[in-house]
Parts: structure tokens; sequence; C-alpha cells
């Protein structure tokens, strides 16, 4: 009987393990908040198991600069009021505020936005989250 209970508590170490590497946030510095600002929606993907937001934002040399912001679940944004429609390719987003990525690749985690016409999404994009830098 002990082996049998031994072996099925090995079986969900193993399944369990990848599940919670799934969840971690390593990739991203969440004692770190930043704002890019007056970024252009190029793609909002409506995805599971994450969302994905896609914008370019002003380099300040002329330029752009692509940045994939990772978002929750489906089921969890649908619960605060998200729609499939909530971002469209062309939108204007005044100020958005993320995790950014460890690696320094342009991307990260979201906290907020606020778009040109004052409305947001998420939190507050003029306060950093509890315990965070900018």
């Amino acid at each position: 009987m002990k082996a049998f209970f031994f072996a099925v508590s090995a079986i969900t170490l193993v399944i369990a393990g990848p599940a919670l590497a799934h969840h971690s946030n390593a990739w991203v510095d969440m004692k770190t908040e930043i704002i890019l600002e007056n970024a252009v929606v190029t793609q909002f993907q409506w995805t599971n198991p994450h969302t994905w937001i896609e914008i370019d934002v002003p380099d300040g040399k002329g330029g752009v600069k692509h940045w994939s912001i990772e978002n929750g679940s489906i089921t969890g944004l649908a619960r605060q009021g998200w729609k499939r429609t909530a971002l469209k390719p062309g939108d204007k987003i005044r100020r958005i505020a993320i995790h950014p990525m460890r690696s320094g690749d342009a991307g990260g985690s979201f906290v907020g936005l606020e778009f040109a016409d004052g409305r947001t999404l998420g939190s507050p994009v003029d306060r950093p989250a509890p315990g965070a830098t900018r």
C-alpha cells in the first residue's frame, strides 16, 4: 500500500512541476514598473492561456520599437470587464505600465494602460504597484 501512495505522489509531482513553472514570473522584473508612452496597438491576441498586447512605441530617434506585453487569461480578463474588442489595431495608448523583461528585450507583463481619450484598463498608470520602482 505504501508503494502505491509513493507512486501516486511521485507522478503528481512530475505532473505538477511543469504547471507551476508555467505560472512563474521569473522572466519579468516584478519589482520594477516602467511606463511606455504614445503607443499604438498593432494587435490584441485574445487567446489562452494568456492574452497578448502588441504595440509600437516611438523610440526617440524618429523610429518605433515593437513591444509584446503579456496579459491575463481570457477568463480572468472577462471577469474584469474586458472583451475581445477592448483593444484594436490603431488604438492610441497615452501610457501603458508594464513589468519589464529581465532580459532587457522589448516586452513584459501588463499592469495598466490609459488610452489617448482618458479611458483606462487594468491598474492606474499614474502610480506604481506597491513595492515597485520606476
